[in-house]
């Protein structure tokens, strides 16, 4: 599978990413929610950057130690080609 690797520096770009990942999956968030066990609310808020204690934390330590993080981004398959490009 294709893919894109972007930094992710915010809870709002970590939403974007894991939206446009169960996108790709074909997953709604009441089918991913039920894979993991948790609620669509959970799934919602995430996706919306939602700032919660963990992620305000999370990114305030990714700056103070300049550590980046990044994600590699499935892309969908291109149907002009015919499928996957694997």
């Amino acid at each position: 599978m294709r893919s894109v690797r972007t930094e992710i520096d915010s809870p709002e770009m970590l939403g974007f990413a894991l939206q446009q990942g169960r996108l790709v999956q074909g997953l709604s968030q009441r089918e991913l929610a039920a894979q993991l066990g948790i609620g669509q609310k959970w799934v919602w808020e995430m996706e919306g950057g939602k700032p919660g204690i963990l992620t305000t934390r999370l990114f305030a330590m990714l700056k103070a130690t300049g550590v980046r993080l990044y994600a590699d981004l499935p892309l969908p398959d291109d149907p002009a080609k015919g499928g996957s490009d694997v």
